[in-house]
């Protein structure tokens, strides 16, 4: 405990002393001053965790000095001694901010529990601060780094639909984020006080995600030696996230659409009929219509879960979005290996705007954590990409047209690939191709700016 400090004021020298010499042998690290003025003048000098402070002194009142000590430093605990206790000067104390009240005589037990206990408080706290800032680090609206208008549309149904009840569809590419737009929808919401449960369709055969998303009973099969509560259980007043959705089979489908009619379930080889107050979002890369069409995917199951529909765009659409999404993985990356900030040569970002990014911002993530790491200059050249990304022989910089693919397909392939080449401008695309700007939009499926 000697890295923690406990600070005593009290215009009594001997009980200074005491608290001192006794305190200085529980390993803590014990200042003293003799009114609040100087104990005031210590915190702004020192490290302080806990205070005890004399409720009436010269210069400056206990009262006084917890005042304004709340207001340096909100996280400093402070607990009120004296021989003068009344209920009403015990009220105000805490009423102030004071961690707690002791009464002189105090015994040395009472003292060493109290100042045990503030610090706990005390770290608790600072525990919830730091989740709470890391929350809003990977979760917070900052995450989505964007300005194009394809990203700021999502950003603005996200913001609408996070303080609603509903299900939420969120579809996209492999990539493109839309597990970071899951997170924030629900620490955005009135359930972020409770648990955000993710379960991945698509990394579990069929018995065994039954059994993770409904839970089981003891003896429901092989292995299962006592019951198991499932997600639906551990996200009740929460969230719960189910990515790749459509990798879900017609069997499990079934009993995911009796819960959203009605928030009942059955645990697996059980009876008892289960609720649970759950908002449910869901994501896939998979065309849940085209699926629909094969049998693959329950038509009512899909109305239910496209209450809110959320179309994340692949990062060949938001070109713009590229220079903004660099800098903050170079940023990122640089601070995590400890590495001087570096930044990227202007033909370092032309390839990058012009590569397709079939993974997208999680690719792209990764060939600037590559560059970071094998770059020993401060400007990332192109030797520093993947060989992947560098590449730029003609057969890439054609547009290829499968056999069957719609007009429509071909219209929205042909303009992607043109905005790669004019670097995301849109009127410099229009001209190149000889249609409006209008038509380049409505292709697109974006409201003109």
């Amino acid at each position: 405990m000697e890295n923690k400090s406990v600070l005593v004021i009290d215009d009594e020298k001997g009980i200074r002393n005491a608290l001192e010499k006794f305190l200085t042998k529980e390993r803590y690290r014990v200042l003293t001053a003799p009114d609040g003025r100087v104990g005031l003048n210590i915190i702004n000098d020192y490290s302080v965790n806990v205070v005890l402070v004399d409720l009436r002194m010269p210069n400056l009142d206990g009262l006084a000095f917890l005042k304004a000590t709340k207001e340096i430093d909100p996280d400093i605990e402070v607990v009120v001694v004296t021989g003068f206790g009344t209920v009403d000067s015990a009220v105000k104390s805490i009423k102030a901010g004071a961690y707690d009240y002791i009464q002189k005589p105090f015994k040395k037990n009472i003292i060493l529990s109290t100042v045990r206990k503030a610090l706990e408080r005390q770290a608790l706290s600072s525990e919830n601060k730091y989740l709470k800032q890391k929350i809003e680090e990977f979760y917070g609206f900052k995450k989505i780094i964007g300005r194009s208008p394809a990203i700021q549309k999502v950003i603005e149904v996200v913001k609408q639909v996070a303080t609603t009840p509903v299900a939420v569809l969120i579809q996209g590419e492999s990539g493109t984020g839309k597990d970071v737009v899951a997170g924030i929808i629900h620490y955005s919401s009135e359930r972020r006080k409770k648990p955000l449960v993710t379960v991945s369709c698509a990394a579990l055969p069929e018995t065994l995600l039954e059994a993770e998303i409904f839970g089981y009973e003891k003896g429901a099969f092989t292995g299962a030696t006592g019951r198991k509560r499932g997600r639906f259980d551990l996200a009740d007043q929460g969230t719960l996230f189910l990515d790749e959705i459509g990798e879900m089979s017609p069997y499990i489908q079934v009993k995911l659409l009796r819960f959203l009619q009605n928030g009942e379930f059955e645990r697996l080889g059980g009876t008892e009929t289960l609720r649970s107050d759950v908002r449910l979002i869901a994501a896939t890369n998979a065309n849940l219509e085209d699926l629909i069409s094969r049998k693959l995917f329950r038509e009512d199951l899909y109305y239910r879960l496209n209450v809110i529909n959320i179309t994340m765009p692949p990062l060949r659409e938001r070109i713009e979005d590229i220079p903004l999404l660099a800098d903050h993985f170079l940023e990122s990356y640089c601070r995590k290996s400890g590495k001087p900030l570096k930044s990227l040569s202007r033909k370092s970002l032309e390839i990058l705007k012009s590569f397709d990014w079939p993974g997208n911002i999680r690719e792209l993530e990764n060939a600037i954590s590559r560059a970071v790491v094998l770059s020993s200059q401060e400007v990332i050249q192109p030797a520093d990409l993947p060989p992947a990304v560098t590449r730029t022989d003609e057969s890439e910089a054609m547009v290829k047209i499968p056999y069957g693919m719609t007009l429509s397909d071909v219209d929205h392939q042909i303009i992607t690939a043109t905005l790669r080449r004019t670097n995301g401008d849109k009127k410099l695309a229009a001209r190149k191709l000889g249609i409006s700007l209008r038509t380049v939009y409505r292709k697109l499926g974006q409201e003109p700016e």
